[in-house]
This record gives structure tokens, C-alpha cells and sequence, in this order.
């Protein structure tokens, strides 16, 4: 899970392939006196700037017709301080790198996405975010961070140190700056219990409460054009580490997960007249199990198999209630949906543009194979997700603009009037910050 671009024409690529632009030039720096020096020269050249990290965005965030940064040689653990219990790594460290050094360290995130191929910039900066009831997005775990601003000069940002900057930059949506470090709080490393176990729709929403209420983390997956689901349970334990057996992990991760997933998908797409047949039996494939190991082992699985993806946040109370409108919609449809939907939780945070600010939240993922046509899929998910107040997750497909964005934050022009502040030329902007943000 990459982003591309080509040497030839300067053409950069999100890894769905939605997303193209056609940078001026791009940078690689090594250090962040490189990268000031770089945004101070673009600057001079009338240039906006972007930074990029794995692609992994569905939106055009990270677009750019100026200066494309790659930070990959921004990267790597800066220092781990094990009395605050933090770790500092740079901004272009892939979440998967920083995972497996923790754990060498006998350290770990309390909590993460189900993808590890992001950066960790990248991944913050959008609201990247796993499951919880009680600890909630990666970005709500910085203690600290480093911030490259327009004018090239850096910032450093915590509760203490430029408060106000922090509050919003740990998920700036890259509209603030370009952040070179960041600051992590970790704790020792430990288990968790995962059990995986299907169950009926009809179950699962109307024992929400009691699963999300008994679990740490509970996340589902729903299959439209069935009445079927698959839950999964995450909770610490004592252990003993019981991984999943290597070869039947093999076959539910890769070779039904990824690889018969894969096909199933391109015979959808071929013939969708198929797709409700093919998933009455795709949800009857992947069998109940349990499994205990360390965190980044079981929150994350491979995603191999490309499509785009929106994602809305609503307030927890009404999660049951959207996804069961949802379903009535696809049902009635002649839609044809070959992707399950991904249903998870976060509690409220303080971050200024966080989709959990200050509200707790239910998450609601939609998802469509690369190359099959989407929007009329989309569309019709986000008029229900918008009708309970939904906050669309800032690097996946969605419509809404500045004005919308305006009334379901209650923070939001703090964040433009910093915004204002950092960046009056919008150096860092690009169509979609237009959008989003205003102007």
C-alpha cells in the first residue's frame, strides 16, 4: 500500500487511483532545516506546498499543483522516554515501522487504525482512528509535535508549549503546516484477547449497548444484501499469547480475506447481478475464532484489495439508528454493494476538528471495489449519515463544504482563525482545504 508516481511526467497518484495531480517539482529533504529551507524557496517562487505519505487518502488533501514534499527521510525514532511514557519519531515513519520497533522496546500504542502502511503524519493529520470505549484516535494519543509553518519557521507544540496550535494541528488536515515529528504517549507493552464470531444483523444492533458497553473495543462488519455480520472483540489479557496458527491465518487473512475477496470482486464487477449471491456466501466464509497477541498484531490486518471509501461519524446514540437506515436503503435499491460495512466507535476528544470533538461517536464505513462506480452508492449513504449530523473523515470520499462543516463543529472557526493566522497566503492550500475550509 504505496503511492505512485511517475519519473516521467511528474504525475503523482493517491494507492486508489481517484486522486491525481501534476506537482511543479518535488523535495525529499533530510532534515527539517531542508524542509524550511524548501517551503522558504517555494514561497519565493509563488508555490503552494503539500506533503505526502503513503496515498492512502481518498480525498485530495495532499494534492498539490507547487511543491510536493515526501518526508519518508523524515523517519525513524527520534527517542523513547520511558519515565513520561512517550516515544518522538518523525513524521514520515510508517505506522507498521514504528509498531514493530515499539515492540522491541516492550512498548505500544493503546490504540490504532486496521492499517499499518500509513505514516504517521498522514495518518494523524486526516483523524485516522480504531475502535474504543474509552481510548480513542491515534491522534488523541500525541503529547507533542513538531510543525514547519509558511513562513519556514518551526514550531513546537504541546498542552504547554503553543497550546493553541496543538489543540488543531494533531489533526490539521495539513492545512496548518507540515508536521516533522511527533510525540507519542505509549505504555508497556501488553495482550489482547481477540475473538471474531458472526452474528445476525438484527443481534447486533439490538444488543449495540451491551456489546460496545462490555468491551474495550468492538467493531462489525456488516454485509448488505444479507442479514448476516461478523463482530469482533478486543480485550486485554493476562495471556497467555495464543497468535493465530500461521497456516489458517493464512487462509482467512490472505487467501479468503485478500485473495478470493479479490476475485469475488472482479466477478462483481463484471456482473453485478451476481453480487447479492456472492455475498450470502462470502458472509458465511470466515468462521468464529480467538486469538491473543500483542496490540498492533490484532488491530491491524492486510488490505490488499484497492477500493475507495467514505466514512462518516455520528453521535453514538445514533449509530443503530443511521445503520439500520442504511441497510433499509440498500435493501430497497437496486444497488449492488460487494463490500461489507465497517461500523466502529470513539469516544469524545478535544482535538478542534477531531470527528469525535467533543461528542462521543459511531463510525459508519462505506466501501466500493476500485473501478466499479460509486457515487450513486455514496450519495445516497451521506444524505442519511448528513441527516443525524455526520462528520465526514477528512481524507475519505465525501460532498460537504465549509458551511456545512461550520454547524457540526462547534470549534471550527477556531481553526480557520489559526488557520488565518499560520498561513494567510495559504501556502499549505490546495482545492480540497478550499472546500472544506473556506477561503
Amino acid at each position: 500500500m504505496s503511492s505512485t508516481a511517475s519519473g516521467k511526467n511528474g504525475t503523482w497518484r493517491n494507492w486508489a487511483g481517484n486522486v491525481v495531480s501534476r506537482p511543479v517539482r518535488e523535495a525529499t529533504p533530510a532534515s527539517v532545516d531542508e524542509l524550511s529551507a524548501a517551503v522558504r524557496r517555494a514561497a519565493e517562487d509563488g508555490l503552494r506546498v503539500k506533503a505526502v505519505g503513503s496515498g492512502h487518502s481518498f480525498t485530495a488533501t495532499a494534492a498539490t499543483d507547487g511543491l510536493l514534499i515526501r518526508p519518508e527521510l523524515l523517519s525513524g525514532i527520534r527517542g523513547i522516554d520511558r519515565e513520561a511514557g512517550t516515544v518522538t519519531v518523525g513524521a514520515g515513519t510508517q505506522l507498521k515501522r514504528l509498531n514493530a520497533a515499539l515492540a522491541r522496546e516492550g512498548l505500544s500504542l493503546t490504540n490504532m487504525g486496521d492499517i499499518m502502511e500509513q505514516t504517521v503524519s498522514g495518518a494523524t493529520s486526516t483523524g485516522t482512528h480504531g475502535t474504543g470505549r474509552e481510548s480513542a484516535s491515534i491522534a488523541a494519543q500525541i503529547k507533542g509535535l513538531e510543525l514547519v509553518t509558511a513562513d519556514g519557521s518551526v514550531l513546537n507544540c504541546s498542552e504547554k508549549e503553543n497550546p493553541e496550535v496543538f489543540a488543531a494541528a494533531r489533526i490539521g488536515i495539513g492545512a496548518l503546516g507540515i508536521v516533522t515529528a511527533i510525540t507519542f504517549a505509549v505504555e508497556p507493552l501488553f495482550l489482547l484477547a481477540a475473538r471474531e464470531e458472526p452474528m445476525s444483523f438484527d443481534k447486533v444492533t439490538s444488543t449495540f449497548d451491551q456489546l460496545w458497553a462490555e468491551n474495550e473495543h468492538f467493531e462489525f462488519y456488516w454485509f448488505p444484501h444479507t442479514g448476516s455480520c461478523n463482530t469482533k472483540r478486543n480485550n486485554r489479557s493476562a495471556g497467555p499469547e495464543q497468535p493465530v496458527n500461521g497456516f489458517s491465518g493464512w487462509v482467512e487473512d490472505e487467501f479468503l480475506s485478500n485473495g478470493v475477496f479479490q476475485v469475488a470482486n472482479w466477478v462483481g464487477r463484471a456482473a453485478p447481478a451476481t453480487i447479492p449471491a456472492i455475498a450470502q456466501i462470502s458472509s458465511r466464509a470466515l468462521s468464529a475464532r480467538t486469538y491473543t497477541d500483542i496490540p498492533y498484531k490484532v488491530f491491524t490486518s492486510p488490505r490488499r484489495v484497492r477500493f475507495v471509501e467514505m466514512e462518516y461519524a455520528v453521535p453514538r446514540e445514533a449509530l443503530v439508528e443511521t445503520l439500520r437506515e442504511l441497510k433499509s436503503m440498500v435493501d430497497r435499491s437496486n444497488l449492488r454493494i460487494s463490500f461489507p460495512v465497517e461500523v466502529r466507535t470513539a469516544p469524545a476528544d478535544d482535538i478542534t476538528l477531531s470527528t469525535a470533538s467533543e461528542r462521543d461517536s459511531g463510525y459508519i464505513a462505506v466501501h466500493m471495489f476500485r473501478g466499479t462506480p460509486y457515487r450513486e452508492y455514496f450519495t445516497a449513504a451521506e444524505r442519511i449519515f448528513i441527516a443525524h449530523e455526520g462528520r465526514p473523515h477528512w481524507g475519505k470520499i465525501h460532498t460537504r463544504d465549509a458551511e456545512y462543516f461550520s454547524q457540526v463543529y462547534p470549534r471550527f472557526g477556531e481553526f480557520t482563525a489559526l488557520r488565518d493566522r499560520l498561513d494567510p497566503e495559504r501556502r499549505f492550500g490546495n482545492d480540497y482545504l478550499r472546500r472544506v475550509l473556506g477561503a
